[in-house]
């Protein structure tokens, strides 16, 4: 929607939506050239106070996984060479592991037992009494099965693919919206997830055990007093219907594996949602004003006489300097052995006077969130280090390396620094202005796009390793490594023999000197311009490919890296915004791409 006299574009879709204190700087402009309705600036007012997030919703509810459909006769599991029917329940369970046969998880220890123990609680006791080691289990048939299936559904003709993304489209359009005070607005998960088999990310101590089939009357449904309340499944009813318009889920449940919470929200490009994103951002923004303070105090408090102080200041250094959580205490029936940095005992660090030609170096390994290995060795200041020294004194392996510290106490310290203040806010505060800093001294204004992207991509892996954000590497990354290979190799032929063919030109052009051959001979110099410009786009993509194997760059790009920084980049640097996010992450960034200058610094 562009105003009379204003130079601002103002987006107003379901996909698109402002911050509600972005919009008094536009106003301002706005306000100066055109007479626009203050009716324009709807945000600013739907901006609820004392913690009202709406004043109506409606929505249809989540969309429940379909029923289990039993094998077909003629696909059999084997138990001990013999063919076994398995009753329903045991069944699914059994095709869960099945269709994961290839899968590096079935080849763990944990994961085959928590799966054989959880898989027995499924069975009749007639099954349980026959079927007692996994190893005599055959699940190859019922691997097979699903495996073709897969396949036939990758190859159905074109119009039966479109019916499939019709009967897809269908039900996004009943269940993925809501109302939202008058306005229709995108579900982000409207779909429950089925059941299955628990995997975990590092080495889960719950992997393969059974992630139980969500049912309605597990499932607690927020809407408005004035709404109409969505019908459950016919024969079932919800757990409760609630009206709490403090919060902005549609929908939740408690999963069984480790008790948490899962919820039905609002999609990342809502209005709600760009709202609090924003002011995380800006939180963070806030923490820049006032960190040069926070870090000065808590070198001060290394002398400090009260063994707490030290503590606390020692254990806001590392959460500063490596981005280390705080480390919340487990739930109840949590049996992963993660900490974080408050939870953190003596057996996980190792102290080096000097090691590697580096001074006072602290050897971190720990699982962290998730059952993630941390393992880094970082060189400290010699305060820390001599404090570290002392809290280790006359303590066992197993005792806490701060035993005058917990999150709350740590926690209760942060908000007294700066309101909001939360490790977390570290977190994304050093993350994003690593990238900034990193995007300023990586990027070559002269480069071409793909090497810009891949600047890019540099500057976020950095972001990545600060934040301990690692990831398996893909199952397809040799094949797909192989088949860039073969791509570059037969690019670098197609070069030399364009090569040749410029070098023949040459020649011809030098004896002729005609305007025919000299212009044969520019057309023969733009054509090997143009495939080693291919070809170096193809190597630049395979240098970014390794070097990104095993680093997850999705979660700090969308969680703790100020997307105004991206934005700004591109905008500078003429990427292309989708080159660096995809449609979902422009949809949920469409707050930073529509405010952001070239000159944004975090």
């Amino acid at each position: 929607m562009l105003y009379r006299g204003c130079r601002i574009l103002l987006t107003l879709s379901a996909g698109t939506r402002w911050a509600p204190r972005v919009w008094p700087q536009l106003r301002g402009v706005c306000m100066a050239s055109t007479r626009a309705s203050p009716a324009v600036f709807r945000w600013e007012e739907e901006h609820y106070e004392d913690g009202m997030k709406w004043k109506f919703l409606e929505h249809r509810g989540p969309y429940f996984a379909p029923p289990y459909e039993p094998l077909p006769d003629d696909v059999s599991f084997y138990y001990d060479g013999k063919p076994v029917k398995l009753s329903p329940g045991a069944e699914e369970v059994a095709t869960f592991y099945g269709k994961m046969l290839d899968h590096e998880y079935t080849t763990k220890e944990a994961f085959q037992k928590n799966f054989f123990a959880d898989w027995r609680e499924q069975m009749t006791n007639e099954e349980r009494k026959l079927i007692k080691h996994l190893h005599k289990c055959e699940f190859s048939e019922i691997h097979k099965y699903f495996f073709e299936k897969n396949e036939a559904r990758k190859a159905l003709p074109k119009e039966e693919k479109q019916k499939l993304k019709e009967e897809t489209n269908k039900i996004q359009e009943e269940y993925g919206y809501c109302i939202l005070d008058g306005h229709r607005e995108k579900i982000g998960n409207f779909k429950i997830e089925p059941p299955g088999l628990f995997r975990g990310r590092g080495d889960h101590p719950k992997m393969g055990m059974l992630k139980l089939r969500i049912m309605p009357e597990d499932v607690i449904i927020n809407c408005s007093k004035e709404s109409k309340v969505p019908d459950p499944p016919p024969g079932h009813k919800w757990k409760e219907v609630r009206c709490d318009n403090t919060v902005t889920w549609l929908a939740s449940w408690t999963e069984n594996i480790q008790s948490s919470i899962k919820y039905i929200m609002l999609n990342p490009s809502s209005k709600l949602k760009g709202e609090k994103d924003w002011q995380k951002y800006e939180t963070a923004r806030r923490l820049k004003g006032v960190v040069s303070d926070i870090r000065a105090q808590y070198r001060v408090d290394w002398k400090s006489r009260e063994m707490k102080k030290r503590q606390r200041a020692v254990a806001l250094y590392f959460i500063d300097k490596l981005a280390l959580r705080a480390g919340n205490e487990k739930e109840e029936g949590e049996t992963a052995d993660t900490v974080g940095c408050c939870s953190l005992r003596v057996e996980h660090i190792q102290l080096y006077p000097e090691l590697d030609g580096q001074q006072y170096v602290v050897e971190f390994d720990f699982l962290g969130k998730d059952s993630i290995r941390y393992y880094n060795k970082v060189p400290v200041e010699k305060e820390v280090f001599k404090n570290l020294k002392l809290f280790m004194e006359n303590k066992n392996p197993e005792d806490d390396l701060f035993d005058r510290l917990n999150t709350s106490i740590l926690n209760k310290h942060l908000q007294d620094l700066m309101d909001g203040l939360t490790a977390k806010v570290f977190r994304t505060y050093n993350a994003s202005i690593t990238l900034q800093n990193q995007l300023k001294e990586l990027t070559n204004g002269e480069d071409n796009v793909a090497a810009k992207i891949l600047s890019y991509n540099r500057a976020n892996r950095a972001v990545a390793l600060l934040c301990n954000h690692q990831r398996a590497p893909p199952k397809t990354f040799e094949k797909s490594m192989q088949n860039l290979q073969t791509k570059i190799d037969a690019k670098e032929q197609q070069l030399k023999e364009a090569k040749k063919e410029l070098k023949s030109a040459k020649a011809e052009h030098k004896a002729r000197k005609s305007e025919k051959s000299k212009k044969e001979m520019e057309k023969k110099k733009k054509q090997v311009a143009r495939i080693e410009e291919q070809l170096m786009k193809l190597k630049l993509q395979a240098t970014d490919k390794e070097e990104n194997k095993q680093i997850a760059l999705g979660t700090s790009k969308l969680n703790y890296l100020d997307p105004r920084i991206t934005v700004a980049w591109c905008k500078k640097y003429g990427v292309p915004i989708e080159k660096i996010y995809n449609k979902t992450q422009r949809e949920k960034f469409a707050w930073a791409i529509d405010m952001t200058s070239e000159n944004f610094e975090f």
